[in-house]
């Protein structure tokens, strides 16, 4: 039986712990599997090493510390050396004249402590800790891989250039070896980074200094690795290089690459990039877990009413729904969670991808190779022959790929993507600013969600704000509609441990979620500012960024500085807007450009919250002239459960005026807003015919020698481009002949 082993058992008992029956039980466990006593109770969950360490503590009549709460001085952490503190396991945390005391997770023998007076020149007293704790204070107060540093410093500076192999095979991160190496050193700093919870990792050189960051809840913080890590630079550079198979020779050209290693939980994808810079290769790996994390809707950041709001949105039959926000907003991984809430044996769904993130089952998952001239825009066309229900792009970046994503929408598939823009409206823009044409936003968009991710506040040292910034209050009450009386609390994380002393830990996303509704699909073929989009959707209950962030905060997840971080102010708000009002569905939608019309009855008149100025001058040029139509309607309001959808005879209507983007004309039949319609109309004296399928977005109705009239106003949804020029050349010429525009 072991010294160690005795002792542990006699203090043990000494304390009532544990039985002398159940002691001599687990030492044979022990012993029949080559473990010390202390080892097996922990690993078995009998005791906790805190329960071990404070029985030896009393038995040694020593002092137990927590490694949180210790504050040491430089000149104590200099008396022992880097290589005596990591070969020991021990951290100095005091002296008292000649005497120094070190803390240990376990009790130092007579022999190791007159080593230690012997090579140190001090006596020796300890006192004790856990294990875990602290081997953190070993990297926080010497710095990360300090001992492998070291190690390498002392050795044969050839030996260190052999032993790098060629990375043919996945590297394991959390493999022992006793001889030190840069390639054991670059393990040590990826182990770091994924046992942080880092998404990426910086390695930046500069003036006589080598600067390596981790970037962890979307903030980046310093690695502490001892300065000596600078002459090593060449070489760590050069086994990254290998790990992602690139060319170790080629430091004047960015390269990327990918490379897999493992740890004992799983493997991780690393995404390497390199470029060049004046004082050597700057590197960004971007590690990748290779298991899905799949999230709920709810763990996102989506609050309950939002979360079944979102779910119709997903869940309908096609159509097109795009995710907005900058690079890192986890786009990505809210697209996962919606096909994740949507994937069943009955679905055929297909994505594509730059890369592919995140593995899923039952999902057939695509990556596009730029190499091979494998785009977004020639996928998706390939993705059309294996007959999918449901289709992911991972991000529409030209107008190619928009256009045909949108064309698929309109064939009946549902598609999920992602577009790069500040807010939910912004991406109707976008779409326009691309190219596409706004009939097809109009007609095949179902919403637009813009999102950000907020930092969430460590649960450990979480409290409430005593000094909130000023105005914050002021702003949440009139942002969110809420009563002057009502109390706020703000809440902050102190810092700790558990966090880095960031008060954060893990992060959530805030959501602006732009449902389009007859009222924007109309203002659409304005081709309008963004603004003017968003005033329309607020004014129908959208709940902006903003908005979503101080509600977060409200609930104690998030601090007012995340929000104003990234969320812009809003500058529409509504006075005394309940937030928790549900949006109100628009029974009829605005008109574009006058809201509120003097015609329109009491009920339908809307307060205007733009000016006809406060957007640019129509796109489509439109002409007031009466024209003979023809209409037949293909399919009333989809949202009326009273109407039938049967195709109706032609009927014959007055053509008011017309554009490019739709037509106005006079009827006797009253028509249900939303309602799908074949028109045909002839432009005199051209005698050219038009013939397309149109959308009606506005009816009112006018006595005219007591009779009904109704003036119908409708969008296109599938004019072919030459008939769009028909119409402008007829314009063209009316407008000449009136001398309205000149030539």
């Amino acid at each position: 039986m072991k010294k160690q082993d005795n002792i542990l058992q006699e203090a043990l008992l000494r304390n009532n712990l544990l039985t002398e029956q159940d002691i001599k039980l687990h030492l044979v466990e022990s012993q029949s599997m080559g473990r010390s006593l202390k080892e097996y109770l922990i690993s078995k969950g009998v005791l906790s090493e805190k329960q071990i360490l404070i029985s030896l503590s009393q038995f040694y009549n020593t002092e137990f510390v927590s490694f949180t709460d210790l504050q040491i001085d430089k000149e104590i952490l200099e008396k022992v050396p880097t290589k005596f503190a990591w070969y020991y396991k021990i951290l100095p945390i005091r002296q008292t004249q000649n005497k120094l005391t070190v803390a240990t997770a376990n009790p130092l023998e007579v022999s190791v402590q007159d080593e230690l007076r012997v090579h140190l020149g001090l006596d020796i007293d300890f006192v004790l800790g856990e294990e875990h704790h602290l081997q953190e204070s070993l990297k926080r107060h010497y710095g990360l891989a300090s001992d492998t540093i070291d190690r390498i410093l002392t050795k044969d500076p050839t030996q260190t250039a052999k032993a790098i192999d060629n990375g043919q095979w996945i590297e394991d991160l959390e493999g022992r070896t006793d001889d030190p190496t840069v390639s054991h050193l670059v393990n040590q700093i990826i182990l770091e980074a994924y046992k942080k919870r880092a998404t990426d990792i910086h390695i930046e050189p500069y003036r006589n200094k080598v600067r390596f960051r981790y970037r962890i809840d979307g903030a980046l913080v310093d690695a502490n690795l001892p300065d000596q890590v600078k002459v090593f630079l060449p070489q760590i550079l050069s086994r990254i290089k290998i790990l992602a198979n690139l060319s170790i020779t080629e430091k004047r050209l960015p390269q990327d690459g990918s490379a897999v290693v493992k740890t004992q939980d799983q493997n991780l994808d690393l995404r390497i990039s390199t470029m060049p810079t004046p004082r050597g290769e700057s590197i960004v790996i971007r590690i990748l877990p290779t298991k899905v994390m799949l999230f709920s809707l709810e763990k996102l950041g989506f609050n309950s009413k939002s979360v079944n709001y979102f779910r119709k949105i997903i869940k309908k039959p096609h159509g097109i729904i795009f995710i907005t926000g900058p690079t890192g907003s986890g786009k990505t991984t809210t697209l996962y969670a919606c096909l994740n809430e949507i994937n069943s044996s009955k679905r055929k769904i297909i994505t594509i991808e730059d890369p592919v993130e995140y593995e899923m089952d039952g999902i057939t998952q695509v990556q596009v190779n730029p190499k091979v001239k494998f785009s977004f825009a020639t996928g998706l066309r390939s993705i059309l022959r294996h007959d999918p229900d449901i289709i992911m792009v991972g991000e529409v970046r030209d107008p190619e790929t928009a256009e045909i994503a949108i064309k698929t929408a309109l064939t009946g598939h549902l598609v999920f993507s992602t577009l790069h823009t500040n807010d939910a409206a912004s991406g109707i823009t976008r779409l326009i600013d691309m190219g596409t044409e706004p009939y097809l936003v109009a007609s095949s968009v179902e919403a637009f969600i813009a999102q950000r991710l907020i930092r969430v506040i460590c649960e450990k040292c979480k409290e409430v704000d005593p000094n909130p910034m000023p105005g914050v209050k002021d702003e949440i009450v009139r942002s969110l509609g809420l009563s002057d009386d009502e109390e706020i609390t703000i809440y902050r994380g102190a810092g700790c441990d558990h966090c880095n002393n960031t008060g954060y830990y893990g992060r959530i996303a805030v959501y602006e979620i732009l449902m389009l509704n007859d009222s924007i699909r109309a203002a659409i073929l304005e081709k309008p500012r963004s603004d003017y989009i968003k005033k329309i959707a607020m004014r129908e209950g959208l709940k902006t960024l903003r908005q979503n962030g101080w509600k977060a905060v409200l609930d104690g997840f998030t601090t007012p500085d995340e929000v104003l971080n990234v969320t812009i102010k809003d500058e529409y708000i509504q006075e005394k807007v309940s937030f928790h009002s549900e949006p109100a569905p628009s029974a009829e939608p605005a008109d574009p450009v006058n809201p509120a019309q003097p015609d329109s009855p009491p009920s339908q008149k809307k307060t205007p919250i733009f000016s006809r100025n406060d957007y640019r001058e129509r796109i489509y040029p439109r002409v007031t002239q009466p024209l003979a139509l023809k209409y037949s309607v293909v399919q009333n309001n989809p949202n009326s459960e009273d109407s039938p959808n049967a195709e109706s005879e032609p009927l014959a209507g007055v053509c008011r005026d017309i554009s490019a983007g739709g037509v106005r004309f006079r009827s006797d039949r009253i028509l249900e807003i939303g309602s799908v319609l074949n028109i045909e109309l002839e432009l005199e004296p051209t005698d050219e015919k038009i013939s397309c399928m149109a959308r009606v977005c506005r009816v009112k109705d006018k006595n005219k020698n007591e009779r009904i009239i109704y003036n119908v106003a409708t969008y296109f949804l599938d004019i072919t481009s030459e008939d769009r020029q028909k119409i402008n050349r007829f314009i063209d010429q009316k407008l000449r002949e009136e001398k309205q525009i000149e030539f």
